[in-house]
């Protein structure tokens, strides 16, 4: 018989602060539309999970060119400024894997919308990655 190992992750206040100190640097290439930064931070093919306009899931595999190319059409050309106010909520099933909910508030020239979605990170070595990103609306685009 094998015996799994035990599942699940207590991190530690330091582990916490890393996947926070990550999406600080995420969230500030968002901002500033680097699309290319914000790839950098990727693993790819990356996983994307979505539904679409009718109501239906949509999953897709994306090479670094497509998420490029689609971030960079949906982010728009850069004018106006980008904030976002998030609550992040990690999930540990390992010290190298995190399941990490957001609720998240974007505001652009002074319209809010009010985000949440989920993203599965990995940690190699020593440097947490998104490897699945998860959130309703995007079905659209993962043709």
């Amino acid at each position: 018989m094998t015996f799994l190992p035990d599942t699940g992750h207590i991190p530690s206040a330091e582990e916490l602060a890393g996947i926070q100190e990550w999406f600080a640097v995420y969230d500030a290439h968002s901002a500033a539309r680097d699309v290319e930064r914000m790839a950098d931070m990727a693993v790819f093919p990356l996983n994307l999970i979505s539904d679409d306009s009718a109501g239906n899931g949509a999953s897709a595999q994306w090479d670094r060119e497509q998420f490029t190319e689609t971030m960079s059409r949906v982010m728009g050309d850069g004018d106006g400024d980008i904030t976002f106010e998030s609550v992040r909520t990690p999930v540990f099933l390992s010290a190298a894997m995190a399941v990490v909910f957001t609720d998240s508030a974007m505001t652009v020239d002074g319209r809010t919308r009010q985000l949440r979605y989920a993203d599965i990170l990995i940690r190699r070595n020593g440097t947490w990655a998104f490897q699945t990103m998860m959130q309703g609306g995007w079905g659209d685009h993962l043709r």
